[in-house]
């Protein structure tokens, strides 16, 4: 009967690990389809500072930036249009120095808002955490952030 138990109690620990290790399901990428591929890629590669990632298209049409451990961007060419984009459907971006973010916007000209949508203003989240919102060059909406989990 011990000998029962102990089997039974290692077969119940050996199944809690394995359940324990079972991959979770992660984001992998996001995409965005874009008019001018040249544009967008200097857009997200000076402005937000994303790096680029080895894609294995090699078409000219793609380019895949890191944003984390194995998450990617995927900025695809041939959209004829700019949609209509809404500030709930957007991208975050958490980026090292905010303020010095915020410059860098300044410096280029480039138009942020606050979540209601006051020009170069910033929002100041319940958690103290500080954002403002922009536009890629089709009008896709990026939170850019200081959170610092």
């Amino acid at each position: 009967m011990k000998q029962f138990i102990l089997s039974s109690l290692l077969i119940l620990i050996s199944l809690l690990h394995v359940q324990a290790q079972k991959p979770k399901v992660h984001i992998n990428h996001t995409a965005i389809f874009v008019i001018d591929i040249n544009v967008s890629g200097q857009f997200y590669s000076n402005i937000i500072g994303l790096d680029t990632v080895p894609e294995p298209f090699h078409d000219g049409k793609h380019i895949w930036y890191s944003t984390g451990t194995h998450t990617m961007l995927h900025v695809i060419a041939g959209a004829t249009a700019k949609k209509e984009n809404y500030k709930n459907q957007h991208t975050c971006f958490t980026v090292p120095d905010f303020n010095q973010f915020i410059q860098k916007l300044k410096g280029l000209n480039w138009v942020y808002e606050d979540v209601t949508g006051n020009k170069n203003a910033i929002t100041t989240r319940v958690d103290g955490v500080h954002q403002i919102w922009l536009q890629d060059p089709d009008g896709y909406w990026l939170e850019i952030n200081d959170d610092n989990y």
